[in-house]
């Protein structure tokens, strides 16, 4: 029985990922405009994924091969970026909010 429940979830989790992807394709793809910024931030966020990839050392400790302790490091600073980014824009957004 709990064979049967955890393929339904899988199932059931990837019809959910396969409609949250498709959906606002098949909107944006009714309006280019949407498609281009959404191409745009996509773009963005691959370009923070691949600078943090190539900057971080990927010297492995222990069993944890090359590969993997650079892709660990890549998504620990892409984290970091998106966060100060993130940061960034609330406290410019609420400086602006205060002059106007």
């Amino acid at each position: 029985m709990v064979d049967i429940g955890l393929f339904l979830a899988y199932i059931l989790t990837g019809l959910c990922i396969i409609i949250a992807i498709g959906m606002p394709l098949v909107k944006a793809f009714g309006d280019p405009d949407a498609l281009k910024k959404m191409g745009i931030g996509i773009g963005a966020l691959l370009a923070v994924f691949f600078i943090a990839y190539f900057t971080s050392s990927g010297e492995a400790e222990g069993d944890y091969s090359k590969d993997t302790v650079k892709l660990v490091g890549a998504g620990i600073v892409t984290f970091y970026i998106l966060a100060i980014a993130a940061v960034l824009g609330i406290v410019y957004t609420e400086v602006k909010k205060a002059f106007e």
